[in-house]
């Protein structure tokens, strides 16, 4: 009998190595005090070449393509950073979070080969995301809500296109 783990891993593993690469992402952001921000970001995601413990292991980069007064006026968003990340189950293991420096460990669901929905929670934060890969993986949609304390504070979509295939698995 098969190990469903196993298939989830390998379908959660196949579906990461298809968000491989760099991408152009195109955001809206929704406050619940109807502030509302458009920001042009590039994301770079990349794989280790050596795993953890048997689990493959992600690098996330960004930075903004163009400025945006988002980072001025809501300074907890970083205009760039690095998450490192590994691959545990249907778990992600990051060395910190989007709003946080804090690591942080998000629960993976597949809904399908082509949509993951990660979900996060740190200090007063609830975070569900849905990212679904389209046109055979030359865009990604992501759709990302936030709460806080239970209420929803934050709405984001973020529309990407595809700019560079994978780079080589980074060396350590």
């Amino acid at each position: 009998m098969n190990d469903p783990r196993i298939n989830l891993d390998s379908n959660l593993r196949r579906w990461f190595a298809r968000t491989l690469g760099l991408w152009r992402s195109r955001r809206q952001y929704l406050f619940d005090n109807d502030e509302v921000f458009h920001v042009d970001m590039v994301i770079r995601v990349e794989m280790f070449a050596e795993l953890e413990d048997g689990n493959t292991r992600y690098r996330f980069s960004w930075w903004p393509e163009k400025d945006s007064d988002l980072f001025v006026k809501k300074p907890r968003y970083q205009r760039q950073g690095v998450i490192e990340a590994t691959l545990w189950g249907h778990k992600l293991l990051r060395s910190k979070a989007y709003l946080d420096d804090s690591p942080v460990k998000t629960s993976i669901r597949q809904v399908d080969e082509h949509e993951s929905i990660f979900e996060s929670h740190y200090e007063n934060w609830d975070i569900l995301e849905h990212a679904r890969l389209i046109d055979q993986d030359r865009y990604r949609s992501r759709a990302i809500y936030s709460w806080a304390d239970g209420e929803l504070k934050i709405m984001e979509h973020h529309h990407e296109i595809r700019l560079e295939e994978a780079s080589k698995p980074i060396e350590e």
